[in-house]
């Protein structure tokens, strides 16, 4: 029995696919854990989206990205989707209500085997794990709730950009929400900042990987997480594990054993 965690998919099912035979995946045994943005950029996010929940909940999971989240709020009528996207096929689909049923349940943050913890774009520093834990569950709360098209709704904005304990409502959903699935870089006062896409290397001086800076919260848990495609995989000096090899950018999808650590990669160029 192994267990796996998936960088993001983008809707790239054929990479997906190419991983999985790699792997050497058996259902029967094996799980898998994906880091969220299952849907978007690629040609066929509704495959994606069928063959994940296919797999039935005992043998694969997801924590949602900003994708995912955007994905639902059009479901809802919330949003439109963007010109980039190729998510109209699941609107369009037969089986639209099952699928966005299941997406809208999945979880922000999940723990591992191995006090690994998987989120798609990782933890502040300024919470512990216990915080980050609380704070996820607040905003699957919401999700799931008789108030979820409030939440929804009122999810898109950058502001405020810092966390404060005080914060409430909508707007403390939204912070959590930035936190642990849109950030990148943050500020010398804590706060996001979301213009930089980059390679770290050509970042502002000012700003900081939010996996660079200590946090003593988080005990022995290593972060997996995704979203930030740029970096290749590639989070050191920091113990975390970056998912994201910039597979929908004609990169790899990546999948990460947590028994050894060892990555395997499909083909590059696969989408």
């Amino acid at each position: 029995m192994a267990h796996y965690a998936i960088g993001d998919v983008q809707g790239c099912r054929a990479a997906l696919e190419d991983l999985l035979e790699r792997i050497a995946f058996d259902p029967a045994v094996d799980r898998l854990y994906f880091a969220g943005d299952l849907v978007a950029r690629g040609p066929d996010s509704l495959g994606t989206l069928r063959l994940i929940h296919g797999l039935g909940p005992l043998v694969a999971d997801s924590v949602l990205g900003n994708h995912d989240l955007h994905l639902i709020a059009v479901h809802h009528g919330l949003a439109r989707a963007r010109s980039k996207d190729n998510t109209q096929a699941i609107l369009d689909a037969p089986d639209r209500q099952p699928l966005m049923d299941w997406l809208q349940q999945r979880h922000l943050l999940l723990e591992l085997p191995g006090h690994h913890v998987l989120t798609h774009a990782g933890i502040p520093p300024v919470w512990s794990l216990a915080q980050a834990r609380q704070h996820a569950r607040e905003v699957e709360q919401a999700l799931r709730g008789p108030d979820a098209r409030d939440f929804l709704a009122a999810m898109y904005g950058n502001e405020p950009a810092g966390w404060d304990d005080s914060l409430a409502g909508t707007t403390r959903l939204r912070v959590i929400t930035n936190f642990l699935t849109r950030m990148r870089l943050l500020d010398p006062q804590g706060g996001l900042d979301f213009a930089f896409k980059g390679e770290l290397a050509e970042a502002p001086p000012h700003l900081q990987a939010w996996f660079a800076l200590d946090n003593p919260g988080l005990g022995e848990a290593r972060l997996l997480f995704g979203h930030w495609a740029a970096l290749l995989g590639d989070a050191s000096p920091s113990p975390h594990v970056a998912l994201d090899h910039g597979c929908v950018w004609g990169h790899h999808l990546c999948a990460w054993r947590l028994e050894d650590g060892q990555r395997f990669h499909s083909r590059p160029g696969l989408q």
